[in-house]
């Protein structure tokens, strides 16, 4: 098995490469959909959520209203990190669970959105950083995602820098191109990791 940490930017399209690697046969472990799982209605992460932030974060039906507290955590650092205390554990815990369910020779892709800023890249035989400009994460936040230009901004600032991902990267995924590009260098990428898959099981097999 090869255990691949996958991260970018908010806005790089990251979310474009792992379903482009999925495609290719990968298994695809998402810490974001996972962390929406440990705190799902009835469950000890959301107790502990409303326990740090108050009843004030939860929407109608019971259930976390992600905006409210987005907008609580990342205009503050410390209360940043009071929720990720809460729900890195949980999301660590059940990424180990569905990664050993996975076949031996498989590539496993752990989509971690910030990977690089809790230090989590020696968790991984190697990291793939998804790359792209500033300028093209604001267009994409603004204009496909619909949000406020001082919001994407705020969002952009709290991870961790251009530079910063890139000195952990193994491999970078250039993303500022046109679909068609990106498909073609995601192949290039996939057959890296099969090669580095099957090396390692015949490794291991010696």
């Amino acid at each position: 098995m090869l255990k691949v940490g996958l991260t970018g930017g908010i806005g790089a399209g990251k979310s474009e490469v792992s379903r482009l690697l999925v495609e290719h046969g990968a298994v695809l472990i998402d810490a974001d959909r996972i962390a929406r799982e440990v705190v799902a209605p009835g469950t000890p992460g959301l107790a502990a959520v409303v326990e740090a932030f108050g009843a004030d974060v939860l929407t109608a039906d019971g259930s976390l209203d992600r905006p409210r507290l987005g907008s609580i955590v990342f205009a503050d650092p410390e209360r940043l990190a009071v929720l990720n205390s809460i729900v890195h554990p949980l999301v660590g815990a059940r990424s180990r669970e569905l990664e050993e369910t996975a076949t031996a020779g498989s590539v496993v892709i752990h989509d971690v959105p910030l990977l690089t800023e809790n230090g989590l890249a020696p968790l991984y035989d190697l990291v793939v950083v998804v790359d792209a400009s500033p300028e093209t994460q604001l267009d994409r936040l603004v204009r496909v995602r619909g949000m406020t230009e001082q919001d994407a901004r705020a969002r952009m600032a709290a991870q961790a820098t251009r530079e910063q991902r890139r000195k952990i990267a193994d491999i970078v995924i250039d993303n500022d191109v046109p679909l068609e590009a990106l498909r073609k260098r995601v192949t290039e990428v996939w057959e890296e990791l099969v090669r580095r898959a099957r090396e390692g099981r015949e490794g291991s097999a010696e």
